[in-house]
């Protein structure tokens, strides 16, 4: 007897953190999986095994989002595959240095993944969750989204750049039947530190979070209807005031004389 399923969840950065635990859990809520990372052999190994302990349909697609013809492949799959329901967008790299001693080719590169790729696959498979009047797009954004100063400049402007996408998105799309999420981790318990060059062991571990309690959060705001889940905010009032403000202050902009302070 075939199961039930929930469509399918097209995952980039599938092979291990935060990704693959996403594909544990969107395989036991009952999504067949697509997932996408650079590495076929993890794919496979964690394709085998959720198959395994879910009995869900896994599709591996070793790609690499910095390339711009394996990002043209994985686009032409989310334009394609009318069974896709949802996408999680979280391929990304990240880094810890500041600006002066950041290699501006390895800036550029965390652009096109981050950014590019990221942009690209959301145009990708929007127009036919609309056309089909449902679909999720959750974004993994981060919190220096919000607090730029905490890191590597770049970084934190790609993950703005990801918040201030998911909320146009959101705005754009909630009454065409799409959801839009935007995840903002905190220090998460991944090969992310390692790759950018601090060790997560480096780090107060009372800031860092496991990735599994992170999506399980993450998870249960997308259940609640949120469009930005922050996991590691323990009073999510203070995002909604910190919200409810910065939509006052959006409406205070447009003058045609300029402040009197600068006159």
């Amino acid at each position: 007897m075939a199961l039930s399923s929930k469509g399918t969840a097209l995952i980039t950065g599938a092979s291990s953190g935060i990704g693959a635990v996403y594909a544990d859990r969107l395989a036991r809520q009952g999504y067949d999986l697509i997932l996408v990372a650079r590495s076929q052999g993890k794919l496979n190994a964690l394709a085998r095994h959720l198959s395994d302990q879910t009995g869900r349909t896994m599709e591996v697609v070793a790609a690499d989002l910095k390339d711009k013809a394996d990002v043209r492949r994985v686009e032409d799959i989310l334009r394609n595959d009318a069974s896709i329901t949802l996408l999680v967008n979280n391929a990304g790299v990240g880094a810890v240095m500041p600006l002066l001693a950041s290699p501006v080719d390895e800036m550029e590169d965390m652009i096109s993944l981050n950014v590019t790729a990221l942009m690209r696959l959301a145009y990708a498979v929007v127009p036919g969750f609309v056309a089909r009047g449902t679909g999720t797009v959750i974004n993994i954004s981060s919190i220096v989204a919000i607090a730029p100063e905490i890191l590597n400049g770049v970084y934190g402007g790609t993950k703005a750049f990801v918040l201030s996408l998911s909320q146009s998105m959101h705005r754009e799309l909630a009454d065409k039947g799409v959801r839009i999420q935007a995840v903002l981790p905190g220090a998460t318990a991944t090969e992310f530190w390692s790759d950018a060059g601090n060790p997560v062991e480096n780090l107060p571990q009372e800031i860092v979070m496991s990735a599994e309690d992170m999506v399980d959060a993450a998870l249960v705001g997308l259940a609640n209807g949120e469009v930005v889940t922050i996991p590691g905010l323990h009073d999510g009032a203070q995002w909604d005031r910190h919200e409810t403000q910065r939509q006052v202050l959006s409406g205070l902009f447009g003058n045609s004389e300029s402040a009197p302070r600068y006159r």
